[in-house]
């Protein structure tokens, strides 16, 4: 018997109660939800992670850990929901995109702003509508639903800290928007999965010290990226750009780090710290600079998705050239790079 949806609570403020060192994730969601929800909203069955993460400690290992269980569930359901904390949610979302590859059914992530439990409470609104879209089966892709709006995941960002509309996805118009009446018109879709990427079987571990991230800044001197080339386990680092892409290139500045990490065959890639537009490498002198050393463009992808992507090729057994031919293509509509074809 097939279910329509499989509900993966993993955590976050959608579940948290109140203690004497603030909001930490508690069990006893599910009961509270199904009394909210009523009997009107689609059937699901519910998993529950143990221990429950908060998404500020989240590690590439949770994320491996919500694929496979979603692996080992795919056939026994039409879609999964899965609640989540919203400060990582776009990474593992991000990440889930590129370690699930090319689905046939919806896989969408939800939390909330506000516990469930609390006044004026986001939650309901958020889960109800994830269910809707969940069980419609319309949308094969992952997907963040959050007020009233779905996105593809690995083009989201959580914008605002504070704002019920904590999430948007600036370089791609969003996947749906949720009226009074629910159009489940799909406004950007990827082609069907049967043309997309398929990607190797899971990898058996994801390391948490194979990708770093560096921020770009004004001053920025050689000896804040030398730590860099004393972690052994480095495979692969995010640069945070500026502009179109475009590093400082001072004689005493970040370059002759990033170079030698190319040189020690670090996947180094390139990413805008604008919100639109991305990086176009080259088109300023600067630039040119990150394509001398080898440093990968990275177009408009987010740093969430970036960061995710890379832990992905570095860990799912590709060659360093597959990788880099992979990194060019958008195996999950991660990017407005070739789509990939079969």
């Amino acid at each position: 018997m097939i279910h329509p949806v499989l509900v993966i609570y993993a955590g976050g403020t959608i579940g948290m109660q109140q203690t004497g060192q603030g909001y930490a994730p508690v069990s006893g969601l599910e009961q509270q939800l199904r009394q909210r929800l009523g009997s009107d909203a689609p059937e699901f069955d519910w998993h529950e992670i143990t221990p429950l993460i908060d998404s500020a400690a989240a590690q590439p290992a949770d994320w491996l850990r919500l694929a496979r269980l979603i692996k080992q569930h795919w056939y026994d359901y039409a879609g999964f929901v899965i609640l989540h904390g919203t400060d990582t949610l776009a990474y593992t979302a991000s990440a889930l995109s590129f370690l699930l590859g090319a689905v046939d059914k919806p896989v969408v992530l939800t939390g909330a702003q506000i516990p469930l439990s609390r006044p004026r409470s986001d939650a309901l609104l958020n889960v109800s509508n994830s269910l809707a879209l969940a069980a419609a089966g319309q949308l094969h892709e992952v997907s963040i639903c959050f007020h009233d709006r779905v996105l593809r995941g690995n083009r989201s960002r959580k914008l605002h800290s504070q704002a019920m509309a904590a999430f948007d996805s600036p370089a791609c118009q969003p996947l749906l928007q949720l009226g009074i009446a629910p159009d489940w018109q799909v406004t950007s879709n990827l082609p069907p999965a049967d043309l997309r990427f398929q990607p190797q079987p899971l990898p058996d571990q994801l390391d948490a010290q194979a990708v770093a991230m560096l921020m770009l800044y004004p001053g920025i001197q050689r000896s804040a990226c030398d730590w860099l080339l004393e972690q052994p386990r480095l495979r692969g680092l995010v640069v945070l750009s500026y502009g179109a892409g475009n590093p400082p290139t001072a004689e005493d500045g970040p370059l002759p780090c990033l170079a030698e990490l190319v040189r020690r065959d670090v996947m180094v890639v390139n990413v805008s710290q604008c919100l639109t537009g991305g990086v176009e490498q080259g088109s300023y002198a600067t630039g040119a600079e990150f394509n001398r050393i080898g440093v990968l463009a990275a177009a408009d992808m987010t740093p969430e998705a970036a960061f995710s992507k890379l832990h992905w090729l570095l860990a799912a057994g590709y060659t360093p050239s597959q990788c880099r031919q992979l990194w060019q293509v958008a195996v999950a509509g991660e990017a407005s790079l070739p789509a990939w074809v079969s």
